[in-house]
């Protein structure tokens, strides 16, 4: 079979290993297909191909024989499928089948999503949107996990698996050397505390696939035919009308079928002495399999039988299997189990010189976009559901409504396959990730639109005026400074009450036809409030608290030789800050944290790592792999600067001319350095905005951040956003710079004993501390390569995109930033939404936690299921099942892991009457599992033996709450809406 090249074909010795055993290796044979949502192909190119031909012929083998079975992993070929394929016909044989236990759906979410690059809340989601799907539907609720492909383990997994009610977690891809000795001293499989503050709590068994991973092993020693592939490889773009597809395996006959049993039986023998138990799970399946499971199934059916009638002789016995059967016979072994911590599994690398750590930056654009996709769902989301607590009966139809919230849920679920948000899929499958976000995005904003308008009209603005409104998506009191493009040079600002606002306007550094303005808002949490601008071409009239602020230019200087630097420093100051600036290269010098007293030496500026693209002269990079081709070096020679002194923010501006004659700038960096206000800490937030491209090709392009700190190389990234990791520097014989990097999706950070620099982003990246005091972050690749297969399937990642990400610095010391960067990377990543010329309802009252506490999820999800289990199983017998517009999902979490701040990890008892009294009067409350489906009354996971005793469980009251570090809390609750309806609501 063709596989992706680091699925490489490992053969094995044929002869018996001196291994003994009680009675016969019990061999769970899984049949599976392994469906990328992209990769290569478009959903739509797939569908056509083999995915629609995968559930109608497995649906019909599975018919034809009672012993055969197979497992579902992701859900949405299956949902296109079953809504735009299926016969009632089959749909019934489903039902059936999922009756029988002979299908069995495992891990339930929409996609198989990645683990390195992803964000917390886009994984709760697509993995709700497949398990709300899976429930309503068929009454289904997965209990174990198949993740058999993301590049590498994230710790967050386990803890989310678990929290949604899982037995047991799989997983695959882990260092090659690491596997390696797992596999000698039989540790592939152990008990996983991935939270260090749930530890035990949310513990979950995990076993580790052996190195041939989740395809079936594809050597055959009597035939120059890939093994066990019968219905051969998967053709594109039309399956071959005669039926007879690529690389079919020989078929099993009376001449082939000893050799084929004999093959078998010692991959098995093989695979058994790296497991504590008697049982071998045998995945059967790979890439793009079963699309002809007829074929399959009546090849591999006499060789299951042939086997276990010499079961004696062979020393194993064989049968089909869904995962849940061999987990059972694996927990009732009731062995003890290693325990293994919060570490995760992180980078992943499959040989010396192949650190798949390049992915982490692939695709910047594409993952720009997934990630503000996803932050505007949250908003609409929130604001979509106040209203309908507000005005249940409002001129915003809920089905049009809920369809559009729908899409982009749809779209951004999608974009988290380990093949999607990576950016290591071909170009036309990112085109499709962006046409599907961008085209849900334009529905939201719709909606967004519609939910702020009145009946009535309010009258029109001129154009010498504007009305805007500001909506904080966060459950938080907050204070931010907006920017509104505007096409007069001066204006001037007023909120609900008439009253002037504090507010800057500037020349804008993108165009030279608009202008910059800056506003001061002051919201409570999920509130929004209306501001009037009104422009001029004149300073405003006296009161007026807008500034306008000039720009300053410095010469442009030629920085590629070595210069004195430091005789002319220029200040920047803040309430927070002293940033110095030096003249001799218009580089940052130092910044000097005001409330500690204490200087840090930094410079900030970008270099580039020149990476090898062709295959005869060593190792290269692609768009999974980072393979540097030795240290990384300046990528300028000149360096101009502007400021833009202000009282709402001072603007630097640093432009990077790759050489000294350039016109156009390759890089640049917009620092915007607020002041304070009365509430908020805003002075501590240095906005940075890059700019970087088109690069040269084969090029990676990294903003270096190199300081006096002594942090002895050791970094700090966050897995997913939900917990911070130590990566202290490893040293490697080969690849050690690519090893050392680390995926950052909300934050990284270094320290030593007196100071903390932390970066957030609003993007996943890379980043690594591969010096004495440096913070690196990869913000952009541009790749090409000779590899055959790479160029056949047009993988080499040629990105000549401009890419503009934007990450916050803050400086401080270690008490002062741990109460701050949780906050700021969610402030980061969900800013005030800006609407422009609404005629708004009226303003609604503040919903607000505590700090510690974060509004996860606040949504109507429109699921057709009662969260009776008994009720809802019997409703869909009898079919009476319809959308509950009426019933709300809110998910809270404690943001804080134990001992990261001595106030704020502390666990926060929270009364639900009172932080949703601006919603509602709550009536009652129901937990909740993770993705809404389990009540967690009825919720029983299996109990694994394991070297560390247990500790205690969480209580939860009725109406209070108190949640510790790490948890997430979801409820039903029930709310008493103004016009007295009962309104449910679900809280994870």
């Amino acid at each position: 079979v063709i596989l992706r090249p680091w699925c490489y074909v490992i053969a094995w010795v044929f002869r018996r290993h001196g291994y003994k055993r009680n009675g016969p290796i019990q061999t769970f044979v899984i049949p599976h297909s392994h469906m990328d949502v992209g990769w290569v192909y478009t959903i739509q190119e797939s569908m056509h191909a083999y995915a629609a031909n995968v559930y109608s012929s497995v649906t019909e083998a599975l018919t034809q024989n009672k012993q055969r079975k197979f497992i579902a992993v992701e859900q949405e070929f299956f949902r296109l499928w079953w809504d735009s394929v299926a016969t009632d016909k089959h749909k019934k044989q489903v039902r059936q089948l999922l009756k029988e236990s002979r299908l069995e759906f495992v891990i339930g979410g929409q996609v198989m999503h990645d683990e390195a690059v992803t964000d917390l809340d886009d994984e709760i989601l697509q993995l709700t949107e497949g398990h709300g799907f899976l429930y309503e539907t068929f009454g289904v609720r997965p209990r174990f996990s198949w993740h058999v492909d993301p590049f590498g383990a994230s710790a967050t997994t386990p803890v989310l698996f678990a929290l949604a009610g899982f037995h047991a977690h799989l997983i695959s891809r882990i260092d090659y050397d690491l596997k390696d000795g797992m596999q000698k001293s039989k540790k592939l499989q152990f008990v996983w505390r991935g939270s260090p503050s749930l530890k035990e709590q949310q513990e979950i068994f995990t076993h580790t696939m052996d190195q041939f991973s989740y395809c079936t092993p594809s050597y055959l020693p009597f035939s120059n035919s890939s093994g066990f592939y019968w219905n051969g490889v998967a053709l594109f773009p039309d399956p071959p009308k005669n039926g007879i597809y690529p690389n079919m395996s020989l078929p099993v006959t009376k001449e082939t079928l000893h050799s084929y049993a004999k093959t078998m039986v010692q991959n098995i023998q093989q695979r058994a002495v790296w497991f504590r138990t008697n049982h071998v799970l045998w995945p059967w399946g790979c890439d793009k399999q079963f699309y002809n499971s007829s074929v399959q199934f009546s090849n591999m059916d006499p060789l299951v039988e042939y086997i276990n009638q010499n079961s004696k002789e062979f020393g194993v016995t064989v049968q089909y299997a869904t995962l849940s059967e061999y987990f059972q016979a694996v927990h009732q072994s009731n062995l003890t189990w290693e325990v293994r911590g919060s570490e995760d599994f992180l980078p992943y690398s499959t040989e010396p010189f192949q650190a798949w750590t390049g992915f982490y930056a692939s695709r910047n654009v594409l993952k720009g976009i997934a990630r503000r996709a996803s932050s505007q769902l949250h908003a609409v989301e929130t604001l979509f559901t106040r209203y309908r607590v507000n005005y249940p009966d409002g001129p915003v139809p809920k089905e049009e409504a809920l369809q559009k919230l729908k899409a982009l849920r749809w779209a951004v679920s999608e974009v988290q396959h380990h093949d999607g948000i990576t950016g290591t899929e071909s170009p036309k499958v990112s085109d499709m990730y962006i046409e599907h976000l961008t085209q849900a995005m334009m529905g939201v904003e719709e909606l967004l639109a519609a939910l702020f308008l009145l009946p009535q009209a309010l009258g029109t603005a001129s154009n010498s005026e504007q009305h805007i409104i500001v909506y904080n998506p966060l459950a938080w009191n907050t204070t931010a400074i907006i920017n509104v493009t505007v096409t007069f040079p001066m204006a001037t600002v007023f909120d609900d009450q008439g009253q002037p606002v504090p507010a800057q306007t500037q020349s804008s550094a993108d165009s030279n036809m608009t202008y910059d303005l800056f506003i001061v808002v002051d919201l409570g949490g999920l509130q929004h409030k209306k501001y009037l601008i009104k422009f001029s071409e004149k300073p405003g009239k006296e009161g007026s608290l807008t500034h306008q602020a000039w720009v300053v230019s410095f010469k442009r200087l030629n920085v590629s030789q070595e210069l004195k630097t430091g005789r002319r420093l220029l200040p920047v100051l803040n309430e927070c800050y002293k940033i110095m600036l030096d003249q001799d290269t218009n580089l940052l010098h130092s910044i000097t944290d005001r409330h500690e007293k204490r200087t840090v030496r930094m410079s900030q500026d970008f270099w580039e790592y020149q990476v090898n693209g062709n295959v005869s002269a060593g190792p290269i990079s692609d768009n999974y792999i980072f393979s540097a081709n030795g240290s990384a070096v300046r990528a300028y020679k000149a360096v101009k600067m502007e400021i833009v002194p202000g009282k709402i923010i001072t603007e630097i501006r640093q432009y990077f001319y790759r050489e000294e004659t350039d016109e156009d700038y390759t890089y640049s960096v917009t620092t915007r350095v607020p002041q304070s206000f009365p509430r908020g800490r805003l002075c501590y937030r240095l906005e940075q905005s890059y700019s970087l491209g088109p690069l040269v090709v084969n090029t990676e392009a990294v903003l270096r951040t190199k300081t006096s700190l002594k942090n002895n190389r050791t970094l700090f990234t966050d897995d997913n956003g939900y917990q911070m990791m130590k990566r202290p520097s490893r040293t490697f014989v080969n690849d050690s710079v690519a090893r050392n990097y680390y995926p950052m999706v909300r934050m990284a950070y270094i320290e030593d004993d007196s100071s903390r620099l932390v970066l957030l982003s609003e993007r996943a990246h890379g980043a690594s501390s591969q010096s004495e005091g440096e913070l690196e972050v990869m913000l952009h690749r541009r790749l090409w390569n000779n590899q055959e297969w790479t160029l056949s399937y047009n993988l080499t990642l040629n990105d000549s995109s401009v890419v503009r990400p934007v990450l916050w610095m803050t400086l401080g010391s270690l008490a002062a930033t741990s109460s701050l960067y949780q906050r700021e990377a969610l402030e980061l990543q969900h800013r005030p939404v800006v609407m422009k010329e609404p005629r708004t309802r009226s303003p609604i009252r503040p919903v607000v936690l505590p700090d510690n506490l974060h509004l996860l999820t606040l949504s109507v999800p429109g699921w057709v299921y009662n969260s009776n289990h008994t009720l809802h199983l019997r409703n869909i017998e009898t079919g009476s099942t319809q959308p509950d517009y009426d019933r709300v999902l809110l998910r809270i979490m404690h943001l804080y892991e134990k001992g990261e701040d001595p106030v704020l990890s502390q666990p926060s008892t929270i009364n639900m009457k009172e932080v949703l009294r601006g919603m509602g009067e709550v009536r009652a409350l129901e937990e909740r599992s993770l993705t809404g489906t389990w009540d967690i009354a009825d919720l029983q996971r299996w109990k694994w033996k394991a070297s560390e005793d247990p500790g205690r469980g969480v209580s939860v009251g009725k109406l209070q709450f108190s949640i510790g570090g790490g948890e997430i809390l979801h409820l039903d609750t029930c709310l008493l809406l103004k016009d007295e309806r009962s309104y449910c609501i679900s809280v994870p």
